[in-house]
């Protein structure tokens, strides 16, 4: 398999985790991609004709991208699956998973707005209201109880993804100061074989 990829996305660590956390990893073949808003990446597109990344070319040649379709084809190949396969449980992770990669959306929209939008055009409301959905899914999550040991699932390495962007994009942003239980599941989960891996700014 070919995973085109960036290192800075937290949509791509969140596939590379799970790849991991399956013992798959040593089958995907990474390719870096370079990818914004604003211009496509020829090879990525002839793939995905939204450009984006993560997208995964399977070894049978077919193209599969989001994230959440990645990680549900990669369930399909590993000895154990991140998610309920079906009934309410799966609805209920599903669910979770949405409010996990809203809340990277959100960033990644506020980070877009500060880095790639030209000064004068940047709208301080827009990047506050993105932060705030931000805040507020952490807040969300401050109230669930999330595993960090054994064998996590896709919430749990959604969530992590999206502290860890936090800390790397947004480090003025102290999530931890009133989110203890957030804090102290991050800083176990960090430890996982996994994480170092695939942290961005190594």
């Amino acid at each position: 398999m070919k995973l085109y990829y960036s290192n800075a996305s937290p949509f791509a660590r969140k596939v590379l985790v799970a790849a991991h956390e399956l013992g798959l990893a040593d089958r995907i073949e990474l390719v870096t991609a370079m990818v914004t808003p604003t211009a496509a990446n020829p090879e990525v597109a002839a793939a995905n004709p939204l450009s984006k990344v993560p997208t995964l070319i399977t070894d049978d040649g077919q193209a599969i991208y989001d994230s959440r379709v990645i990680v549900d084809y990669l369930d399909t190949l590993g000895a154990r699956t991140l998610a309920p396969t079906s009934g309410a449980a799966r609805f209920a992770v599903l669910t979770e998973l949405a409010a996990a990669d809203g809340l990277l959306d959100a960033a990644l929209l506020a980070r877009y707005e500060q880095m790639l939008r030209p000064e004068p055009l940047r709208w301080a409301d827009w990047t506050q209201g993105q932060l705030d959905k931000v805040r507020r899914t952490l807040d969300h999550f401050e109230t669930l109880t999330l595993k960090a040991e054994g064998d996590v699932g896709i919430v749990e390495i959604a969530v992590a993804c999206g502290l860890g962007y936090l800390d790397f994009r947004f480090a003025s942003e102290d999530w931890r100061a009133t989110r203890p239980k957030l804090a102290a599941f991050y800083a176990v989960f960090s430890q996982r074989p996994s994480w170092p891996i695939t942290d961005p700014a190594r």
